[in-house]
């Protein structure tokens, strides 16, 4: 089955040349959250880009055109944080359709001037046009200090799996929001999540300043699959206790209200995206440290590393199975 993977893996191949992967000035090249370059000095560079598309990560009458700016910039400078950089400046290109040159567009750059604000960030340039459809592509740089940067290769066998706040949140306010229910004030709490994500700029930092992670992604695509790609670049494996799992709280009569929906919070919370939550591995002699950490209490212990090249979910009755990376790919029917 053809997937987002196997696609950067081909482009990888046809395009990277080797000469590239020598360079003095690039430290980490194609298969992290993000490129580092050092082109001299004290600080080193990390950079990532992001595209947010209409009719794949937005539908214009279901979102909000200020959450469409503010999650669009948000998301992409989520790699960033997941590399413990510090978000400084991006570049924005943006195509459009002439009908939403006017009240959309200025909504549009509220919610990315809003997100902006919040994160630190300038906007240093870009490139503008028209489209049938709203078309975002965001290039995001964020520094950090010299062999500092997390990523996803240093998990290893013994290491505890951290994840951060309560995951398939954004996936509930997904599926209110595709049912037409998003403007509702009643599901308001639910549904913000999902077109106002936050980033945890402040921890992540911490974890690469003081070297108490091993290995760090953002849960962008969701836990199994996220996990799963920390495992692969690792080159181990995970048994993951499934009732440790952080996960989005259902209101009382929620079910009742929604009942087509079908909603299951283990599922959402192993498979649901954009929850932009920071999943990292902790050594064992490190764990002390960690409790130092900004928002220590809503981190979460949800299992370990181990050396079996597979990830295991542990029911609370101990019975076990495989956790297939089933969380959001475009080119499958998710």
């Amino acid at each position: 089955m053809f997937s987002e993977d196997k696609l950067i893996a081909r482009i990888t191949r046809a395009v990277v040349p080797v000469h590239g992967r020598n360079r003095a000035d690039l430290c980490l090249g194609i298969g992290d959250d993000g490129a580092i370059l050092a082109p001299g000095g004290r600080t080193h560079w990390v950079l990532s880009c992001d595209a947010f598309l209409e009719g794949v990560h937005f539908v214009p009458k279901l979102h909000p055109a200020d959450s469409v700016g503010y999650k669009s910039l948000v998301r992409a400078t989520s790699d960033l944080v997941a590399m413990g950089a510090k978000p400084r400046f991006f570049l924005l290109t943006l195509a459009l359709p002439a009908s939403q040159t006017g009240t959309w567009l200025d909504l549009f750059l509220q919610g990315m001037a809003r997100a902006a604000r919040r994160l630190g960030m300038e906007l240093i340039g870009g490139d503008t046009t028209t489209s049938p459809r709203v078309s975002i592509s965001i290039t995001v740089l964020g520094e950090v200090g010299p062999g500092i940067a997390l990523r996803r290769s240093g998990a290893r066998p013994g290491d505890a799996i951290y994840v951060t706040g309560k995951l398939g949140r954004a996936q509930l306010g997904l599926e209110l929001v595709m049912a037409g229910l998003g403007r509702k004030r009643r599901f308001a709490r639910l549904v913000r999540r999902h077109l106002y994500p936050e980033v945890y700029i402040d921890l992540g930092s911490w974890l690469a300043k003081r070297k108490v992670a091993s290995a760090m992604i953002d849960i962008s695509d969701g836990l199994s699959t996220d996990l799963f790609r920390l495992c692969t670049a690792s080159r181990v494996g995970a048994r993951v206790e499934a009732d440790r799992i952080p996960r989005v709280a259902m209101p009382d009569g929620l079910r009742r209200q929604v009942k087509d929906l079908h909603l299951d919070s283990e599922q959402m919370a192993l498979h649901g995206g954009d929850d932009y939550a920071l999943l990292f591995t902790v050594p064992k002699e490190k764990m002390r440290r960690l409790r130092g950490a900004p928002g220590f209490s809503k981190l979460t212990s949800i299992g370990e590393i181990t050396g079996a090249r597979k990830i295991e979910l542990v029911a609370a009755d101990g019975n076990s199975r495989r956790l297939v990376p089933a969380g959001w790919d475009p080119f499958r029917k998710n």
